[in-house]
């Protein structure tokens, strides 16, 4: 691990996924226990239209990825308020009229040649100290207000009609965490790649969820996830030269997999013990 971190692209490559991950780890656990995941993914795949309007006009990257992503959020989450039963139809439209978007823009700006492959897994490896500094100071931000509304974005969490019968803005609270999820998009996704994002938004809690009792406690191992993630997919892509963003997705996707298995083995498990503790009861009625 030594060996690495004495090259300084490769420090901060640690620090860019240490940061992706804990941004994610927060952001992911809310967006997993409100069920937003496919709604994540719209305002993902719409943040290219941004970075495409943004080239194509001379804007700065982050004002025009971070106006239209959430614009789209805030459609996305007014859409899925309204009409709950077409909100995932009109989510798919925009997902991919979004990225159509954002690439023809791209093909449009004069002097411009994106790499769509650089944009989908992220590059990681070439993260300046610049972009650490303003993930941080964002992040903060985002922490910050998620730590003030953490006991109302708690009970709406888990309870919408008794959110609602405390009196808990529950609207303004979920506009609110969908243009987070917008903002922490954009700004992870011009590290790590669209997929990435997406992967580090939803694997982690998910995994999380089943290991712990509280929100926090989801939050904080989401954390842990993605840096264990982050980090080993790099050790991995540092040790056999492949590329940094899918060696990390892989690597998340097969301890995804792996706590399915172990889901099952134990759901077996306890069942062959209820058979057996039956068997025992009757057998004992027998004698």
């Amino acid at each position: 691990m030594m060996d690495v971190l004495q090259f300084e692209f490769m420090r901060n490559a640690v620090m860019a996924g240490v940061l992706a991950s804990i941004i994610c780890g927060v952001i992911g656990t809310l967006i997993v226990v409100n069920r937003l995941v496919f709604l994540s993914g719209g305002v993902a795949h719409c943040a290219y239209g941004g970075v495409g309007m943004a080239f194509f006009f001379g804007w700065p990257y982050m004002i025009g990825a971070v106006g239209f992503s959430l614009v789209a959020a805030l459609v996305m989450a007014a859409v899925s308020l309204r009409s709950k039963q077409r909100a995932d139809t009109i989510i798919g439209v925009m997902w991919a009229v979004g990225m159509a978007s954002g690439i023809l823009l791209l093909d449009m700006t004069p002097g411009y040649n994106v790499d769509l492959m650089s944009y989908l897994f992220g590059s990681i490896l070439s993260v300046p100290q610049s972009e650490l500094f303003a993930m941080a100071g964002i992040g903060a931000l985002i922490f910050l207000l998620i730590a003030y509304f953490f006991k109302d974005l708690l009970v709406m969490s888990y309870d919408e009609e008794f959110a609602l019968v405390r009196g808990v803005p529950v609207k303004r609270l979920y506009y609110m965490l969908i243009g987070i999820v917008a903002i922490t998009v954009v700004m992870v996704v011009q590290v790590v790649g669209l997929i990435l994002v997406i992967a580090l938004l939803t694997i982690p809690p998910y995994i999380a969820e089943k290991y712990t009792k509280s929100l926090l406690q989801m939050m904080l191992l989401s954390c842990c996830f993605g840096m264990l993630f982050t980090i080993g997919g790099l050790l991995i892509s540092y040790t056999y030269d492949l590329t940094s963003g899918a060696a990390i997705i892989f690597l998340a996707g097969i301890v995804f997999f792996l706590s399915l298995l172990l889901d099952r083995l134990l759901l077996y498990r306890k069942k062959l013990v209820m058979i057996r503790s039956h068997e025992e009861e009757g057998q004992r009625r027998l004698e």
